[in-house]
């Protein structure tokens, strides 16, 4: 089976076509890189051929780019010198992407070239766009579903195939950033007006086969091989490019605080090879390329936010006994702000929702909530008219929970509390079918004992969602002491739909996600108490790659809530925790008012229109800055292991059954520093060894919940690492 074949018809047009075999979308191996290696030299070598089409045998797409479980493997595979084995593996693909962008041509006279064209039908991502550059014109299909660009940034790599430096020559630092440094996809018509692309029409592979027959010479010949080409915007030499270069350093440093590998290597890979010719630059290129390919960070990356991920996506936690239980009609009970995203994200995946709340003014909110945003979306263009009306028209305010009967998945999404909770649960229990599925979205309540609640237990299930539901990728589906397969089965089909990432844990209290982020803004509220002044605990928190602070965090997600879940923490105890000074803190600014981000104070002081104006200066009188403050290494090792020990705990208590589901949860939930791949990545990455010596050195300073791990303490004592010990026999559900 090849991934890639060539036919010539009469006319001299040799069109090589990838078509990889079982794949919904070409994804590039290194078997397949030597077949078209090998069809490029056949084509080039018969003098009947006089140019070559490459195209995909996808209807709605050309390549989904590189195969990343295998450039996830490569270092391991890569011998007794790694770099040197990658390099030269890398720099063979520049070497047959050079050889389509020479087509064979005088290296003098840059004549006698054959004219090679590149036909998207639909999405060209990575090499898959790669490959597209290093021809001579690029072809697309007037396809509005397809994307183009590059997400490697997104997984913890760059465009190392050319993608940088070609991309760099041909559009400018200041134009390409977006593409190169944010991971930017964009349709077609985006695309073409971008410089990304040439042409877009009905028939592609027909308009590729008429340029390649009607090409010239001087057609063939790329800017950067033409005598006195310049870099659009100017090279890092030139007033204004050195201007942008400045810039762009600035840019990726004040977003990734310096945390993230990758960025900083392709803004290396740019900088240095706008310096020096084009060949030197791929050379270039490929050198930085290996250097994050060595990097543990990069491998993490992809395991866990493609590889992962993927896997979890594609159900790998589903029981298999279970047919297929997709949501064709969804009843959402609670039309505030996670009802309605629940509603929105429902309606927006083609499932018709019904919408209820206690009076039709509040489930009309509710559904106004999915206009405002689909609106935006429209003047984004993100979406169309038509498709925010259709998708609106899916949503059902009501008030009466008899429009429940025909649902398949009924979620509960009312006030977190207990009471209020349970009694709605027995009220819509009496109006649901007897194979509908009901589930509740609590952040902190037990499953087990809202299941009691409903009217059979083993079709009870919780589904987590993340504030904001429209926004964040990740749903935690928790599975309480009798819920059965058909409703887990039900819960993870609900989650596919909505193009959403689960996780499964099992139940208790704060299930996975809030059971390692209320550590984190705990352990900075206590730093707070001693004394650390606010900034350095958020930008500790931010140079370890957290997208925000402890203390932020607390006035993004509200000091209201705080309070509550610390009240329901000290109930559920039987008492106040004299360790944690946290609570107290959080009760105080509760008193004062200070309420967080929504309220307009809190930590924070903000403008009318809520942005924040700086840390609130009153909170000194009651904690006044220490004389000497903490080495920031200090700061951020309590920051971090007050997650990852929690994680490791939750593993051991069975809440997670696979660490894939740990560190992708961790990474999408709450961003938990995206460059290690996750909590069981970052100890693999330190050293099991290293991260109990912390462990044990903060326990002595700080106290019990600082103590290591024994699962972790083996694990040390044993020079085991979890994806050694785990990855082999995962978890099933």
């Amino acid at each position: 089976m090849t991934d890639f074949t060539m036919e010539k018809d009469t006319e001299g047009v040799a069109t090589i076509t990838w078509d990889v075999a079982g794949r919904s979308m070409n994804v590039m191996s290194f078997d397949g890189l030597r077949e078209l290696d090998g069809l490029i030299d056949a084509a080039l070598a018969d003098p009947a051929v006089k140019g070559i089409v490459i195209t995909s045998g996808k209807a709605d797409s050309f390549a989904g780019g590189m195969d990343l479980n295998l450039l996830g493997r490569m270092k391991d595979t890569a011998g007794d010198d790694p770099a040197r084995s990658l390099f030269e593996s890398v720099m063979q693909i520049h070497t047959l992407l050079r050889k389509i962008e020479r087509a064979g041509m005088d290296p003098k006279t840059q004549k006698g070239g054959k004219p090679v064209a590149a036909v998207l039908p639909g999405t060209a991502l990575g090499i898959g766009l790669e490959l597209p550059l290093a021809t001579h014109r690029i072809f697309a299909a007037a396809n509005p579903r397809a994307r183009i660009g590059f997400p490697e940034i997104l997984v913890g790599i760059f465009p190392g195939a050319g993608g940088t430096t070609r991309l760099m020559r041909k559009l400018g630092a200041m134009a390409a950033a977006p593409f190169l440094l944010e991971g930017k996809l964009v349709a077609p018509e985006r695309a073409q007006s971008a410089g990304l692309i040439d042409e877009i029409c009905d028939d592609p592979l027909t308009a590729a086969r008429d340029w390649v027959l009607a090409a010239t010479d001087g057609d063939l010949v790329k800017p950067w091989d033409r005598k006195g080409y310049r870099m659009p915007g100017g090279a890092p030499y030139h007033p204004a490019g050195y201007m942008t270069f400045v810039g762009a350093s600035a840019m990726v440093n004040g977003r990734t605080k310096g945390a993230l590998p990758a960025p900083k290597a392709l803004l290396s890979a740019a900088y240095e090879g706008a310096l020096v010719d084009f060949d030197t630059a791929l050379r270039v290129e490929a050198r930085w390329f290996t250097n994050i390919l060595l990097n543990p960070s990069s491998g993490a990356m992809i395991r866990s936010l493609f590889v992962n991920k993927e896997a979890l996506e594609k159900g790998v936690m589903r029981p298999e006994e279970i047919p297929d239980r997709r949501v064709s009609r969804l009843g959402v009970v609670g039309a505030g702000m996670m009802g309605a995203g629940i509603a929105l994200v429902g309606a927006r995946a083609g499932i018709d929702v019904v919408l209820i709340d206690r009076d039709q003014a509040a489930a009309e909110r509710g559904r106004a909530h999915a206009e405002n945003y689909l609106s935006e979306g429209v003047k984004r263009g993100k979406t169309t008219p038509a498709q925010r009306d259709e998708t609106l028209a899916r949503i059902t305010p009501a008030t009466d929970l008899a429009h429940l009967r025909d649902c398949d998945l009924v979620i509960e999404a009312v006030f977190e509390d207990m009471a209020v909770k349970t009694g709605i649960l027995r009220e819509i229990s009496a109006h649901i079918g007897e194979n509908c599925i009901l589930a509740t979205n609590t952040s902190t309540l037990p499953i087990g004992d809202l299941a009691q609640a409903s009217a059979a237990p083993e079709r009870f299930i919780g589904i987590h969602f993340f504030s904001p539901v429209e926004r964040m990728a990740l749903v935690e589906i928790i599975k309480g002491r009798e819920t059965g397969a058909a409703a887990l089965a039900s819960a993870l089909d609900f989650v596919r739909q909505i193009r959403k990432t689960p996780i499964t844990v099992n139940d208790a209290r704060f299930f996975y996600a809030n059971r390692c982020i209320i550590p984190y803004i705990n352990e900075g509220l206590r730093m707070v108490c001693e004394g650390t002044v606010l900034p350095l605990i958020d930008h500790a928190a931010e140079q370890l790659g957290f997208p925000v602070g402890p203390i932020r965090l607390t006035d993004e997600t509200s000091i209201a809530l705080a309070a509550q879940i610390a009240r329901a923490t000290r109930a559920a105890a039987g008492g106040a925790d004299p360790e944690n000074p946290a609570d107290d803190l959080i009760f105080w600014m509760e008193e004062q008012g200070r309420l967080g981000r929504k309220a307009g104070v809190g930590f924070f002081d903000y403008d009318d229109k809520g942005k924040r104006q700086g840390y609130w200066g009153g909170l000194a009188a009651r904690h006044p800055a220490a004389e000497t403050q903490p080495a920031l290494a200090e700061v951020q090792d309590r920051l971090i292991l007050a997650q990852v020990l929690e994680a490791v705990r939750a593993l051991e208590a069975g809440v997670l059954e696979d660490i894939r589901e740990g560190d992708v949860g961790a990474v999408l939930g709450w961003g938990f520093a995206p460059w290690s791949g996750g909590p069981f990545s970052w100890i693999d990455i330190t050293g099991p060894r290293e991260v109990a010596r912390r462990a044990d050195r903060l326990a002595a300073q700080h106290g019990p919940r600082f103590a290591c791990p024994p699962l972790l303490r083996e694990m040390a004592e044993s020079g085991t690492r979890f994806y050694d010990r785990f990855a082999a026999e995962p978890r099933s559900a």
